[in-house]
């Protein structure tokens, strides 16, 4: 045999083709060395091989997928795809670059010097050059092209052809589909069920079972009222657990002012809310607070939807209007704020985009805020949609003396009339100095303010007149740069014709009643289906669609399309908007109350196997595998084959310590409390002394919804555990895991608290006796008894500690009892309650 090492004929050779079989392979031809070329030359020669520098392979045809498409796509989409189509071309798709548009086809197929899209491309006049913006393809692009037409201009006949956006799922008409017909009927409670229950089947797979009364029990209290139940609760329930003594509490808790409070906060993730400003000084919102307890009402009360949305977007604005409604309109007002902005002119722009844009992603789930500058680069909304919505909202204005914001008063037009009025009367008695004593005058104005009460005041913007302001498209965003003049509208793709705005009222434009109507109709493609998404998604830690602020073409399609149509219409139709009536149907659902427990899972399909006869051996394989295909193919639970794990969001965290240490106050609504903060955490601000005023403990001690909400300065525990984004509309937290974390819970003064008080109560409730104090925390914390292994190692670690501590006071000289050492030692066993994953994660 010839060594190829050795003989330099094959070493030649063997060198040539690999280099040429790389090219192939890649469709490059690289350069070589011209040192490399000589010695492969010389080689061959003096072994008497053929050799040539310029040997290649033959060129093959282009690849549509490969060459053509991302050519197109780069060049070409941004005029001639499904969000533009320019002459009515599309080239976004083989058949209808073979369509063409309205000047006929574009291409004909094997003659590329006929063909229309060469033509355009080799123009040399610049009105009729394409693409119209750039430069001018490049010769090889221009040859890749003219390539592919003469080959035949080939394409995928499989090639799907991209949605126009009003094709779009989330623009067309929400409507009722029938329940599907699913094998295991049984297992369905209701509709939801069944439609769950119809994908899992068509891939062979059966739902987690039920979970155990416990659990269940303990999910809906937190979801619903975001507080663990009470043991005797807990003893009520368990003495006749059922599915229909389950419904039962859900009612119950649904009916509690808890739940209002627990879900206000999801509302105001949502709404961007804050107490402060932000910016440098950061300065108070004024009775901002007012608007918080809006919500809080509106929840508890099952304010039908869209009375929420009309009272929000135009309270003042309403037939009836009433302090209840213009507080509402506090939304408007919720955004950050510069107190003193280096261009005014710019940031009003900037405050009237924050509320276009939240409004448009709260109501619409539409980020129409990205049209201010250019048409939306991905997403069906152009910058005359974007300034035809923000011609709504121009009319509004803040009232504010300089830097200092004011409020304004929030009542019935007969009572801001009566209000003024008795104003202005206190300002002339003010000037009758000469005729009257200031002691007259004073009793005059109380007999006045006795007469005529204050109203709220509320945090609001207002329109100053009837006549609106004209609006201006901005040509590039910028406020310098008014173009064409614009007048409310929707966007176009999501209506066949506009909405009719009302004619301007004797107070207002009615321009945002208007919005508000048409959003809130039953004829919005969009406003159900995002608001029974965001509910699904805060009982099941994901929505229906995953991108809850995004239901445009950039957003993430429904992985249950006919179940969130069905819900959306029974929402609208048979709910009436009742919020309160959608919980009760997905919480009473079978979907809902499955087992979240993997392995549990695992061990219950191989049971039932065992138990109905398919195998005596100890595992099942059958059983196994169809447990473990969704766990491998659905890890992130997309067909809802089980229920999912979640940790309790930071509010539930720290009013879950404050319910278990006996410590809640129930106190409701008012002026926000301010938690204490340790003064390592302000150090960093100038003014350190006076930033943060702590509440006294009993005022903290409040559900941590009224919690002062700084933008510059979030309390620690609530930032470390991923507290929303305060500056833009936030539809889900995020949900880290940080050593601050564990820092936080284990060492703050916050939890070291909540151990000292829990573990009084302990003492107070169960007396002296570790093994019921261990009981009774337990069943507070976690809902359950603890386990015997559990019990033991709790026994055994309140020993280890209390002699810690008797030997820590014996080294400093300390008098230290045995009683205090085992006070002490219960405490520390309260803080590693408090601490426990099951804690924070109730499954």
């Amino acid at each position: 045999m010839i060594n190829p090492r050795l003989d330099p004929r094959i070493t030649a050779a063997f060198t040539c083709d690999v280099l040429l079989t790389e090219q192939v392979r890649t469709g490059k031809r690289r350069g070589l060395p011209y040192s490399c070329i000589v010695r492969i030359a010389l080689t061959a020669m003096t072994a008497g091989l053929p050799f040539s520098i310029d040997a290649a392979p033959p060129a093959s045809s282009p690849d549509y997928e490969r060459d053509i498409k991302p050519l197109l796509q780069q060049r070409c989409y941004s005029c001639h795809s499904r969000l533009k189509h320019k002459a009515e071309l599309r080239l976004d798709a083989g058949a209808l670059i073979h369509k063409g548009g309205k000047h006929g086809p574009a291409i004909v197929a094997g003659q590329s010097a006929e063909s229309l899209l060469i033509r355009r491309i080799l123009s040399t006049d610049e009105d009729e050059r394409m693409p119209a913006e750039g430069k001018p393809l490049a010769p090889n692009q221009v040859a890749l092209l003219r390539r592919w037409i003469d080959d035949g201009a080939r394409y995928p006949k499989e090639e799907i052809i991209p949605q126009t956006p009003a094709e779009h799922w989330a623009f067309q008409p929400v409507y009722r589909p029938p329940a599907p017909i699913v094998k295991e009927k049984r297992w369905s409670r209701n509709p939801i069920d069944t439609f769950v229950l119809a994908k899992l089947e068509q891939r062979g797979w059966k739902p987690a079972p039920t979970a155990e009364a416990r659990i269940l029990l303990r999910r809906v209290h937190l979801d619903l009222i975001g507080l663990p139940p009470t043991p005797a609760e807990q003893e009520r329930f368990l003495q006749a657990p059922s599915a229909e003594a389950l419904d039962r509490v859900i009612d119950e808790l649904l009916n509690l002012p808890g739940y209002g409070e627990r879900w206000a906060r999801h509302w105001l993730d949502v709404v961007r809310y804050a107490d402060s400003n932000g910016y440098e000084r950061d300065a108070e919102k004024p009775f901002v607070w007012r608007y918080r307890d809006y919500v809080v009402n509106a929840f508890n009360a099952d304010k039908p939807f869209d009375r929420f949305i009309l009272e929000q977007l135009a309270g003042d604005e309403l037939p009836e209007p009433s302090a209840e409604t213009m507080i509402a309109t506090g939304f408007q007002r919720l955004g950050h704020w510069d107190d003193e902005p280096a261009d005014p002119q710019a940031d009003r722009f900037d405050q009237l985009d924050d509320i276009v844009s939240t409004t448009a992603q709260t109501f619409l789930g539409l980020t129409i805020g990205c049209a201010r500058c250019h048409d939306h680069k991905f997403e069906p909304i152009t910058t005359r949609d974007y300034y035809s919505m923000f011609a709504v909202f121009n009319p509004l204005q803040r009232p504010q003396k300089g830097r200092t914001e004011l409020t304004l008063p929030a009542g019935t037009p007969k009572e801001l009339a009566a209000l003024a009025a008795r104003d202005r009367e206190i300002a002339r008695l003010r000037q009758q100095t000469n005729t009257l004593t200031s002691a007259e005058i004073e009793q005059r104005i109380r007999s006045l303010r006795g007469a005529t009460a204050d109203l709220p005041q509320a945090y609001i913007l207002h329109e100053p007149s009837p006549e609106p302001p004209v609006t201006h498209l901005l040509l590039r965003g910028s406020a310098t740069r008014p173009g064409e003049v614009v007048v409310p509208t929707v966007p176009v793709v999501l209506v066949k014709q506009q909405p009719a705005f009302p004619m301007a009222g004797e107070r207002t434009s009615q321009r945002r009643l208007g919005l508000a109507r048409w959003i809130a109709s039953p004829d919005n493609p969009l406003t159900a289906r995002i608001m029974v998404n965001r509910v699904w998604q805060q009982h099941f830690g994901h929505g229906l669609v995953r991108t809850p602020n995004d239901f445009g073409l950039m957003g993430e399609p429904p992985t249950h399309p006919e179940l969130l149509d069905w819900l959306a219409h029974w929402f609208v139709h048979d709910a009436d908007w009742s919020l309160k009536k959608l919980h009760r149907m997905i919480l009473t659902s079978a979907t809902y109350r499955q087992a979240s427990n993997v392995e549990a899972l695992k061990r219950s399909s191989v049971e039932a196997e065992r138990n109905a006869g398919a195998s005596g051996k100890r595992f099942n394989a059958s059983a196994l595998q169809r447990f473990n295909e969704p766990t491998a193919l659905d890890p992130d639970n997309r067909l809802l084959w089980r229920f999912a794990h979640r940790r309790l969001e930071v509010e539930a965290i720290r009013d879950s310590m404050l319910a278990v240490s006996g410590q809640l106050n129930p106190k409701m609504l008012g002026p926000s409390m301010r938690p204490r903060i340790q003064q390592a955490a302000l150090e960093a601000n100038t003014d350190k002394e006076s930033i943060w005023k702590p509440s006294v403990e009993a005022e903290a001690s409040r559900r941590t919804l009224y919690a002062f909400i700084k933008r510059g300065l979030v309390v620690p525990m609530l930032e470390v555990l991923d507290l929303n984004d305060t500056v833009n509309s936030c539809p889900k937290r995020q949900v880290t895991t940080v050593a601050p974390q564990a820092l936080s819970l284990f060492n703050g003064e916050f939890v070291n608290q909540q151990a000292h008080h829990f573990a009084a109560r302990l003492v107070k409730e169960s007396g002296n006796e570790p093994r019921q104090q261990i009981d009774l925390a337990w069943r507070f914390a976690l809902c359950r008894p603890p386990k015997k292994t559990e019990t033991n190692a709790m026994l055994e670690f309140r020993q280890r500690e209390a002699k810690e501590f008797l030997a820590d006071a014996a080294n400093e000289n300390r008098s230290f009892s045995d009683a205090e050492a085992q006070r002490a030692a219960l405490e520390q066993m309260c803080r590693v309650i408090l601490n426990l994953n099951e804690f924070v994660y109730p499954e």
